[in-house]
């Protein structure tokens, strides 16, 4: 391991400092920071090409390239991505499989590889103000949340910060 590549992962992992945050499975590679279970990111799609995907299908099983918007001020446990090309479009809510691993609180603007699965699912108010509450929202801007929402999702097994 070079003295960078060293110095980023003791970094990354003191990032993971939070209460109840598992850093076991944050590894770095030649690719990237590995969280979760160590992917290839051979053959991953375009966050486009997901979304055309998703647009006939109710889920998909696939490796997916995008560019993280938010992530959970509280500790990690998600994230947003976004096309890495256009980030004012359509938002993937990211969580990780078993809560078994979390993402760096300052992740936003990075770009990540997720292996995993793409579904819609219906989100809340409840869970839509909690997530708003992790995100750091003011109480105005959580108070303006009263309809649930169906929101494209992912369930990570593993991500690879590049």
């Amino acid at each position: 391991m070079t003295r960078l590549t060293l110095f980023i992962f003791i970094i990354c992992v003191g990032m993971f400092s939070c209460k109840n945050a598992n850093t076991e499975t944050a590894e770095v590679k030649e690719d990237g920071i590995h969280f979760g279970e160590t992917i290839d990111t051979t053959g991953a799609i375009s966050f486009e090409s997901l979304l055309s995907q998703m647009a006939s299908a109710d889920s998909i099983e696939t490796k997916v390239n995008g560019t993280v918007s938010a992530v959970c001020q509280t500790k990690g446990c998600w994230m947003d991505l976004v096309s890495a090309q256009d980030t004012t479009k359509t938002e993937l809510f990211v969580q990780f499989k078993d809560y078994g691993f979390f993402m760096p609180k300052d992740l936003a603007g990075k770009n990540v590889t997720l292996q995993g699965k793409a579904y819609r699912e219906v989100t809340s108010v409840d869970d839509l103000k909690h997530f708003a509450e992790d995100e750091g929202l003011s109480a105005e801007e959580i108070a303006k949340i009263t309809e649930p929402k169906t929101e494209l999702k992912f369930m990570a097994s593993g991500v690879v910060v590049r």
